[in-house]
């Protein structure tokens, strides 16, 4: 059994956290830190995909950059982390996006494995 070890999967992460940067940026210049539950969607959508192409141990990893990002700059625009009622939603967001990711993309292993030649 080959092991998946593309360059890709190897660069998941940082390449996540860098998106994660790159969207808080945006989010502060073009005023989205205001509507804080449609800045989570966004952070949501790009766990998802970070969340494809990591390796599965680090999905945790990946969604807990994505909520720091999104708690410090969104949510307490201070770079300033809690844990209060809605920082504790938005973690479970993200780490459930981080699943749904990884699930998906195990999926499409799972087929791409076990294809009937034909």
């Amino acid at each position: 059994m080959p092991t998946d070890r593309t360059l890709a999967r190897d660069l998941a992460l940082p390449l996540g956290a860098v998106g994660a940067a790159l969207l808080v940026t945006a989010l502060m210049l073009t005023g989205g830190t205001a509507h804080a539950s449609a800045a989570l969607a966004l952070f949501a959508l790009l766990t998802v995909a970070v969340a494809l192409r990591a390796r599965p141990a680090l999905v945790p990893v990946a969604a807990l950059v994505s909520w720091m990002f999104y708690d410090g700059f969104v949510l307490h625009q201070r770079s300033e982390l809690a844990f209060h009622a809605p920082d504790r939603t938005s973690l479970l967001v993200l780490l459930l996006a981080g699943v749904v990711g990884a699930g998906c993309a195990a999926a499409v292993r799972a087929v791409r494995r076990f294809r009937l030649p034909g």
